[in-house]
């Protein structure tokens, strides 16, 4: 496994440069530029349902999660219940009830509720991804088809060895290409580095070196950023952390 970690940093600026030159004000995901505000107008609403519910019954409107699932995807909406009971007049197109391409979640649920957006799109192409490298390494006695580690324990993928050519991601923040990263057990991520790098430089938000960067994110859009690592500001960049680290 080759460490060209420069080669990273220089990756990451070359994308900052592009990505900040198209980002204004807020980061709005490309879907949301395209359909004229509607995922803002449908987070509000649903947004306005949970705390209708909370308030007459005392609970949040979610669908049960293990304890073991991620923070970005774990309390989803369960907007057939809202309908149902008349908190919410339909269920959102971009629902994927309703054959959208996203989940409502509510993050903060203990202390102040908020409606977010996961992407299911960049879930299902993460998990295509996983297949063909529990596939690679099933085959190859537990190895893994890493290239580069770009990040400490991470890694960037050898499509080639591991059939993934044809998979491609794009960022719902900025529209750009993202790649994926695995750790050393071979979990996939998607790597948001580059709309972290984004939104810090564009809105000149300061960083602090103990807290999640991807909070950030969180703070610039409706979508959340699933499929991620914890990521901290390390010399002069958003850099992941590795869960064997």
């Amino acid at each position: 496994m080759k460490k060209q970690k420069s080669k990273g940093a220089a990756l990451l600026l070359m994308v900052f440069i592009l990505l900040a030159g198209s980002l204004s004000g807020c980061m709005y995901p490309g879907k949301e530029q395209q359909t004229g505000g509607s995922y803002r107008e449908s987070v509000k609403r649903v947004q306005e349902a949970v705390e209708d519910y909370q308030q007459q019954e005392g609970l949040l409107p979610i669908l049960n999660a293990d304890e073991a699932t991620p923070r970005y995807e774990k309390f989803v909406v369960d907007l057939g219940k809202l309908h149902e009971m008349g908190y919410l007049d339909e269920i959102p197109a971009a629902a994927f009830e309703k054959g959208g391409s996203a989940y409502f979640l509510i993050l903060d649920e203990e202390t102040r509720p908020s409606v977010k957006l996961m992407d299911l799109v960049t879930v299902q192409k993460v998990n295509d991804v996983q297949r063909r490298i529990n596939r690679y390494k099933s085959g190859h006695g537990g190895n893994l088809p890493a290239a580069d580690e770009i990040y400490p324990d991470l890694f960037t993928i050898d499509a080639q060895q591991a059939g993934t050519g044809s998979i491609t991601l794009k960022s719902i923040y900025s529209g750009q290409p993202l790649q994926f990263i695995m750790d050393k057990n071979g979990t996939v991520y998607a790597d948001y580095s580059p709309d972290i790098l984004a939104v810090v430089g564009k809105n000149g938000i300061s960083t602090e070196a103990n807290r999640d960067l991807r909070l950030k994110l969180e703070q610039a859009s409706y979508y959340v950023p699933v499929k991620s690592l914890p990521y901290y500001w390390v010399e002069d960049r958003p850099v992941p952390q590795s869960p064997q680290q």
